[in-house]
């Protein structure tokens, strides 16, 4: 299984986990990264991830989520054809980074795009049959799957 996180889900293990919904999605990323270990599980990163990491402000936080995006198994590169499509895709409506994540996972063949981006989960699934990969929030997904 082939599974694409956005930074939303790699920065939310160093979120503050007073809230129940931050703490319960930071254990699911953290299962994922465990689960790819034993599982047949492929974490994708892509240039997108890097470029998006590299403008997090906070100095600390972007070096803990640079080292764990470290993690990332498979790494798809940004080419002609993902930015067609991501410009397809905000076309659509999507905003561009999140655009560009869902093309760089449909390039990498996702089964699964996480993210813990509420509106970027409903844009998802009002246009999931334009879409070529799942999104889904990883508490959800992980509790499918498990």
């Amino acid at each position: 299984m082939k599974i694409y996180l956005d930074v939303c889900c790699l920065n939310r293990p160093f979120d503050d986990h007073a809230k129940d919904r931050v703490r319960l999605e930071s254990e699911a990323v953290l299962t994922i990264f465990n689960r790819s270990q034993t599982e047949n599980w492929i974490l994708i990163g892509s240039e997108a991830i890097y470029i998006e990491i590299s403008k997090i402000p906070d100095d600390d936080k972007r070096q803990k989520v640079s080292i764990i995006s470290r993690l990332l198994q498979f790494h798809i590169d940004i080419d002609e054809d993902t930015e067609r499509r991501a410009f397809e895709l905000e076309n659509m409506g999507f905003k561009s980074f999140d655009a560009l994540h869902i093309a760089c996972a449909e390039k990498g063949k996702a089964d699964v795009l996480l993210t813990t981006d509420d509106k970027l989960l409903n844009s998802a699934f009002q246009k999931r049959d334009i879409l070529k990969v799942r999104v889904e929030n990883p508490v959800r997904w992980l509790m499918e799957v498990i």
